[in-house]
């Protein structure tokens, strides 16, 4: 790992993180609303009948409400657990939760296994924030990294980030993975976008 793009990752996220701690409950709120309604319409997009999803902290985008809809709908969700190896296992969205290894809210129930993954339609990913070719910073443990690099045939990645996230470049390294798409209050958007 270059010690400069680690520094660099360190750095920004350490903005971002303070840049989403000053948003006040209206604008969380708002957030939320606008959030929602496009994480249904991307869905519907793809017709999806099985998505990842994540319980967000509580400084990410709030993707609750939105949780709630695909459970009324029928949308069969998997939501990550960590593991001490490095690996991401799944659970089927259930009411119960508790706080994971690393401090983030996790589901409880049957344990899936990393592969499940393999049989969804739509995967959503937390980040940090993304830029305009589609590069992923994410919060620095590498989870998602390390499963979107093991999957054989990966179906589309949309990260849920808000709107003063998607940047013109984040610092990368050689594991980061690409999302193609984010979701954001105000828009969904496809990536790369092309330079003009």
């Amino acid at each position: 790992m270059s010690g400069d793009e680690s520094q660099q990752k360190r750095a920004l996220r350490a903005e971002l993180r303070g840049r989403r701690r000053t948003l006040t409950s209206s604008e969380r709120e708002s957030a939320t609303t606008k959030l929602t309604q496009n994480l249904v319409d991307l869905v519907s997009d793809f017709d999806a009948k099985s998505i990842t999803a994540y319980l967000p902290a509580q400084d990410e985008p709030n993707v609750r409400p939105f949780l709630d809809w695909a459970s009324q709908e029928g949308i069969r969700v998997l939501l990550p657990v960590s593991r001490d190896d490095g690996l991401l296992d799944w659970v089927v969205e259930t009411e119960e939760e508790q706080t994971g290894l690393h401090g983030m809210p996790e589901p409880v129930g049957e344990l899936l296994g990393p592969i499940a993954i393999n049989d969804v339609d739509l995967i959503l990913v937390p980040a940090a924030a993304v830029d305009k070719t589609g590069m992923r910073l994410g919060w620095g443990r590498g989870y998602f990294d390390r499963t979107l690099g093991s999957m054989d045939r990966c179906p589309p990645v949309y990260a849920v980030i808000f709107d003063n996230e998607l940047l013109d470049k984040v610092p990368a390294e050689l594991h980061d993975k690409k999302v193609n798409g984010v979701v954001t209050p105000s828009a969904i958007t496809v990536l790369p976008i092309p330079t003009v």
